[in-house]
């Protein structure tokens, strides 16, 4: 059963789905198998807490309260349970972060211009928010960057930060981390932040396995941006087209875990995944191949022995399954789709 991995869909609740969904996914075949689901509005992106056991979705909502929702998974039984919902008091949670100890959970809110932290105890249980951080500016783009819009929020492979990318001022904000117990778990006054190209639009980011550098898409550019990492500060040191077609819709980006490939999808035209092999030595990318996906591929995951890449394609209400090319990263669909409305988050357990 080592083959066996549990897939978790987050959704858009607006039409037939109703939450967050469980698939067994067998890495060898590509074969998928629906499990069971969780209720839950609009969990929009999750992640999973280390060991396994728990998950924390957010609630993205406008124009109502947002929430964090910690979810229990029982891998005897195979079966999920919402054990608790706090709100972010913050508009549109779109992507959420567990720290190595899950013991802290941090939402980014695009519509709140804000980062909202709650701590969770023993039984997967948020508390109420305990810190709140807000931003300010905007950027060159009025439409889109009037304010500030935190798109991703991610914890550094050791713990010791929290990095925030920012769509709306094109920046990253970097925080340390407290896990003392005493005081914030965020450290506002150790903020700092890392600028890229005005009208850039910093939407996700990702840390090479070797956690030497850095890569972040960017949705209003359509660029990847790659950075050297030294455990502390970015160093920008290539920035390369993703989206040829202007569509200012660059959704999500992943690494292959041998650190050979990278892929970056694009939306609103030209719906695809753009494939980039990676210099290992200095991290540079090299564009190899584009492959076409279904309508508005807002999310996708590569599973962890690097052999396929699965891809949520929120307005083809499907999740098609790619091989990858070992030898080259180019994808090849294996014509396996799982089929599930407005599919928008993608994670292995």
């Amino acid at each position: 059963m080592n083959n066996i991995l549990y897939l978790l869909v987050g959704t858009y609740t607006l039409g037939l789905s109703e939450g967050v969904y469980l698939y067994k996914f067998d890495i060898n075949t590509g074969n998928a198998e629906y499990v069971t689901m969780v209720k839950i509005e609009n969990p929009s992106y999750l992640e999973v807490a280390p060991g396994g056991k728990f998950i924390y979705t957010v609630t993205e909502n406008d124009d109502k309260p947002s929430f964090a929702n910690a979810v229990a998974f029982d891998k005897d039984e195979v079966k999920l349970t919402l054990l608790n919902s706090e709100q972010t008091y913050a508009s549109a949670p779109c992507n959420i972060a567990v720290d190595k100890e899950a013991g802290h959970v941090v939402t980014a809110n695009y519509g709140g211009g804000s980062i909202t932290v709650f701590n969770a105890d023993s039984t997967g249980k948020l508390s109420a928010a305990s810190q709140m951080i807000l931003f300010e500016g905007n950027g060159a783009d009025s439409s889109r960057q009037e304010m500030p819009h935190l798109h991703c929020v991610m914890f550094s492979p050791d713990g010791k930060y929290l990095f925030a990318a920012d769509l709306g001022t094109d920046q990253i904000y970097r925080l340390e981390t407290n896990y003392s117990g005493k005081g914030d778990f965020l450290k506002e006054e150790t903020l700092t932040s890392f600028k890229v190209a005005d009208g850039s639009g910093p939407r996700h980011f990702v840390f090479h396995p070797s956690h030497k550098f850095v890569y972040l898409i960017n949705e209003l550019a359509g660029t990847v941006i790659g950075f050297n990492y030294d455990g502390k500060d970015l160093k920008e040191f290539q920035t390369i087209e993703a989206d040829t077609l202007n569509a200012q819709g660059s959704g999500d980006i992943g690494v292959t875990p041998n650190g050979k490939y990278l892929y970056a999808s694009n939306r609103l035209k030209g719906d695809g995944i753009a494939v980039f092999s990676i210099n290992e030595t200095n991290g540079q990318l090299t564009k190899v191949g584009y492959q076409e996906t279904g309508i508005h591929p807002r999310n996708f995951v590569i599973t962890p022995n690097g052999k396929y890449l699965l891809c949520a394609s929120r307005d083809s209400n499907l999740i098609e399954i790619f091989e990858i090319d070992e030898n080259t990263g180019l994808l090849t669909n294996i014509n396996k789709n799982i089929e599930i409305d407005m599919p928008v988050c993608l994670k292995f357990m």
